[in-house]
């Protein structure tokens, strides 16, 4: 997984409340068990109507944010089902960071596990953030827990520590679980002598 410490990157406003996963990436794109290539179908119901023609409409189709890596969302963005394909999505599009209201648990947790990085901020500040989604480029400061936006103004965010920790290391789940690699191979010889008829 990709660390994330610093980023400066064009911020796409979707100011839309209760965007759940199946709105992020479509059922007809859950069978495949790869993460690449999905970012063409993110949001596909939305960016595309029902020939397939790009809608100009939608904000990541428009010029100055078809290479957002910021998406300033609204309240409780993705709920619904816990499909990891639509974060999967978010991140092979290039989406590096979130920042809204709110966010779903099981969108959050999954989130973070592919390098994508949620802020959470008062309603008040992510209005006044989207008034400023024009195009021009934010600054997220991970390390510094911080957020400036293209008129200088600092937003201060609070992310939990392990979290800030997984993110700037690029710790996905498989590379912390090798963390304990020696402990659980001492763990399955003591536990193969305890109880030998589990490894026939």
């Amino acid at each position: 997984m990709k660390p994330f410490v610093d980023l400066d990157a064009v911020a796409a406003p979707l100011d839309v409340d209760n965007v759940d996963t199946d709105q992020i990436l479509s059922k007809q794109f859950l069978k495949v068990t790869t993460r690449s290539d999905l970012g063409q179908a993110l949001f596909y119901d939305l960016r595309f109507d029902a020939e397939g023609n790009s809608n100009p409409e939608f904000v990541l189709n428009q010029p100055s944010y078809r290479q957002a890596a910021i998406l300033i969302t609204g309240a409780n963005f993705g709920c619904g089902s816990s499909r990891e394909h639509a974060v999967w999505a978010l991140a092979d599009f290039g989406i590096r960071c979130l920042i809204g209201p709110s966010f779903a648990d099981i969108f959050s947790a999954n989130c973070t596990n592919n390098g994508i990085l949620l802020v959470t901020l008062p309603a008040e500040d992510c209005r006044a953030l989207l008034d400023e989604a024009d195009g021009r480029c934010f600054e997220v400061d991970l390390q510094e827990r911080r957020i400036t936006a293209p008129s200088g103004r600092e937003y201060l965010f609070a992310i939990e520590e392990q979290r800030q920790e997984k993110l700037l290391g690029g710790i996905d789940a498989i590379v912390e679980t090798t963390r304990f690699e020696s402990a659980l191979t001492d763990f399955e010889q003591r536990d193969g002598l305890d109880r030998p008829w589990l490894s026939r």
